[in-house]
């Protein structure tokens, strides 16, 4: 029996990781790329979108200068790497998709296009006009100016992020595992579906199982997956090195392990405040404020602060905690930490968080 999405596909998101792009000697694997660009043609011709987040750039910025000696750390040079492989990776890509009579277009991106809520806007906009265009998106964290603050750290959330942004129907991440492996009686065995991720699966995912082309692990997929199960797009993680395995997926073969989406999609709004912007502060509240905001959906009164800390302003993104330590919620805050620090009464001031603007975590 054939694999059933919840909805038919029009557009996908495919990341694909550094294993995949690399060869041994940290040179594009053009034999794995002349197959992965045929099976994106073919589903294109089939009416589907297709954008692909692709890592790649510093391991193939390291064999085009033939480097023997890295220093992980030296970020500096890292960027450099990622400069120069940035033009590998996309000469690569542009020569294999023009023998498909395709066009293809790069797409570089760092947090701060998804923080910041118009530049967010504007990469949506770009990048549905580059589909409209019949061109297929070539999309990759900018390594080049990024630095740790606006890192993804890996681009299975970039995937995610992204694939939330355009509202895809799949998002499919090729790696170099089958899947999520479960052992039984001392053998792996991949798990077909996961109906939700629970403190089980997370346990099985383990810690990052990091390679020499690989900054993360399945434990990296797992958060990539939470942000695209919210935003209601179903995922599937499965090995690069399957045969035709993008086809192969897309015609509902049971390949790699399969993520089912939530059923309450959270609002593109509150998605955001979740998972895209960055987190500049905490409010720490009092029981009274713990249970308005809980159990009776009101908004976050100032009344009901006991701390506060970090440095935000108006309309930054802050986690709101409770008393015992635990984030209960995060929001957009109404008053900047200056604001707060000259406030002496908090009695009868209007709400730090509007309900519409505060999510509570754990939903």
């Amino acid at each position: 029996m054939l694999r059933k999405f919840p909805r038919p596909l029009k557009r996908i998101v495919v990341k694909i990781g550094s294993a995949a792009i690399a060869d041994e000697n940290f040179l594009p694997n053009r034999r794995w790329l002349r197959s992965l660009i045929k099976q994106i043609a073919f589903t294109h011709s089939q009416g589907i979108e297709i954008v692909v987040v692709s890592s790649g750039a510093i391991v193939l910025g390291i064999g085009e200068l033939r480097e023997r000696h890295i220093i992980k750390n030296d970020v500096a040079s890292l960027q450099a790497f990622a400069a120069v492989g940035q033009t590998v990776l996309m000469r690569a890509y542009s020569e294999l998709f023009k023998r498909k009579n395709l066009h293809c277009a790069q797409v570089l991106l760092t947090w701060d296009d998804f923080d910041n809520r118009k530049r967010n806007n504007n990469a949506k906009k770009t990048l549905l006009s580059i589909l409209e265009k019949g061109v297929i998106p070539i999309v990759n964290e900018n390594d080049t100016i990024a630095i740790d603050e606006i890192r993804f750290g890996d681009n299975d959330r970039l995937s995610a992020f992204v694939a939330s942004l355009l509202h895809a129907d799949l998002l499919i991440i090729l790696s170099d595992v089958e899947g999520l492996y479960e052992l039984k009686d001392g053998e792996r065995h991949v798990l077909s579906e996961v109906k939700e991720i629970t403190a089980e699966i997370e346990r099985i995912a383990g810690g990052p199982m990091k390679g020499k082309m690989s900054k993360g692990g399945m434990a990296a997929k797992l958060d990539a997956i939470k942000i695209a199960a919210h935003a209601r797009i179903p995922c599937i993680v499965a090995s690069s090195m399957v045969r035709d395995v993008l086809t192969r997926i897309i015609t509902g073969e049971h390949i790699g392990t399969y993520f089912v989406e939530k059923q309450d999609k959270i609002l593109a709004r509150k998605h955001w405040i979740a998972f895209q912007a960055k987190v500049k502060g905490k409010v720490v509240i009092d029981d009274g404020a713990k249970d308005a905001l809980v159990n009776k959906g009101k908004s976050l009164l100032l009344p009901g602060i006991i701390s506060w800390d970090g440095y935000f302003k108006k309309g930054d993104v802050v986690s709101v905690f409770d008393k015992d330590g635990i984030e209960i919620a995060r929001g957009v805050i109404n008053y900047s930490v200056a604001e707060l620090n000259k406030i002496e009464d908090k009695k009868g001031r209007q709400e730090l968080i509007h309900r519409n603007n505060l999510l509570l975590m754990g939903k």
